[in-house]
């Protein structure tokens, strides 16, 4: 789990790499590999969304930005970006319930049969799970080859983003650089994200190439074919995009925004139109498998609504609403079976597919009902997020408390219902 929370700065990559590297250790630990995948899952793309610097970001910022610009809001999609922070209501809720039926060994449902199976018959490494060594065998493997690249792509990223912004010259004092509002006021001031992102990402395999050559841990042949292996990765992703483009185009050609501003605007009470968009992009992201694709369809067309709601001002409906819709996505996209994300999960952790769906999903089920009844439905009332995310930790330690008293008390019931064979 904290190895998902470390690996923020892309989904895939954060569950390949947590799924094939920790499964030998919760093997050894008689970890079920359906927890396994579930904790891959997790802090994949909850985290991804929720980080300053990742593939996420510029996504989300560049609907935002374009959002913001047809109402005419006077923000910048960073702006909006942290805005939606406080109303992410499962996302934030998800790793807390990781680590919370960690510390508490509590699990329930098909989850807690796999736990049980999975300590009197551990998973074993078959030759298909076995790591692939290389050839040579002698190749030193050093931890600064992946430590000084992904320091690369931070420390270029936030810089750039600090020079874009103006950083420099609103740096009064010193001590400034160590406030939250000045950052979030140099960040949301920038106006070439996507590009700092593209140059920090192109620094970093630059730097990543020379650490394997200065090394000698990889010939010039070797780090070619990682480039490509990497490049056909991302085409399915940026295919996806593309699709997502190009259903937001529609969307904007047919003016869907307007149509349902004036159907939903009058009819819906906008204290529940924030948990409505939450359910709603569930459900599209669920039905489709793609998270990425929801927010091109929900944003575009649901900000406009929240903003009518809100008497056509920036408003609370309005933030709680782009914290819905992308909490929503994850949602659906965290559940489905077509997802790329819950796919890679199983895989990387050589669980069945199948099994990994129906582990997680009473998991995910309890989440969203917080999110949703604790969250977004009181938020919408007025109630502060803070006290919302203190009202559904304590719902959810209660569980944590209470379901293992149960489960122990239900089986203890159960075998003295078993009749005595030996009688």
């Amino acid at each position: 789990a904290l190895m998902g929370l470390v690996y923020f700065i892309y989904d895939y990559s954060n569950a390949v790499i947590v799924g094939s590297s920790m499964r030998p250790v919760t093997d050894r630990f008689k970890i079920s590999r359906e927890k396994l995948a579930f904790l891959v899952d997790a802090t994949s793309a909850p985290i991804t969304s929720l980080a300053v610097i990742s593939t996420w970001i510029v996504y989300e910022v560049g609907l935002f930005a374009d959002t913001a610009q047809t109402l005419g809001i006077q923000r910048d999609g960073y702006s909006m970006f942290f805005d939606s922070i406080a109303f992410r209501f499962y996302s934030i809720l998800m790793l807390g319930f990781v680590f919370g039926h960690i510390l508490f060994g509590c699990d329930f449902g098909p989850m807690k049969k796999a736990e049980d199976k999975a300590k009197k018959n551990p998973p074993a490494e078959t030759d298909s799970d076995a790591p692939v060594k290389r050839a040579d065998g002698k190749s030193p493997a050093y931890m600064f080859n992946a430590l000084v690249p992904l320091a690369g792509l931070i420390g270029f990223h936030i810089t750039g983003l600090w020079i874009d912004g103006g950083g420099p010259e609103k740096l009064t004092s010193f001590s400034l650089i160590f406030h939250w509002t000045y950052w979030r006021e140099v960040i949301g001031s920038t106006e070439h994200s996507i590009l700092i992102l593209i140059y920090a990402a192109l620094f970093s395999l630059i730097l990543a190439v020379l650490c394997a050559r200065l090394s000698r841990s990889l010939d010039i042949r070797t780090i070619s074919k990682c480039i490509m292996i990497g490049v056909k990765k991302s085409l399915l992703p940026c295919l996806i995009l593309i699709s997502a483009w190009s259903l937001k185009n529609c969307c904007d050609s047919l003016n869907t925004d307007q149509y349902l501003t004036n159907l939903l605007s009058d009819s819906v009470p906008p204290i529940l139109f924030p948990a409505i968009v939450f359910l709603v992009a569930s459900l599209t992201s669920f039905s489709t498998g793609t998270s990425w694709g929801t927010m091109a369809i929900i944003i575009p067309t649901a900000v406009p609504i929240a903003f009518a709601l809100d008497g056509n001002t920036y408003g609370l409906i309005t933030t709680i609403t782009l914290g819905a819709v992308l909490d929503g996505a994850i949602f659906g996209d965290h559940c489905s079976p077509i997802s790329d994300t819950t796919i890679i999960s199983s895989v990387a952790s050589r669980c069945d597919h199948i099994q990994h769906v129906r582990t997680q999903m009473p998991y995910s089920l309890f989440v969203a009902a917080l999110a949703l009844l604790c969250g977004y439905i009181p938020a919408g009332l007025g109630l502060a997020p803070h006290l919302s995310f203190m009202i559904a930790a304590g719902v959810m330690l209660i569980v944590f408390l209470i379901l293992p008293r149960l489960t122990k008390k239900t089986r203890g019931n159960r075998d003295n219902a078993q009749p005595d064979l030996n009688h």
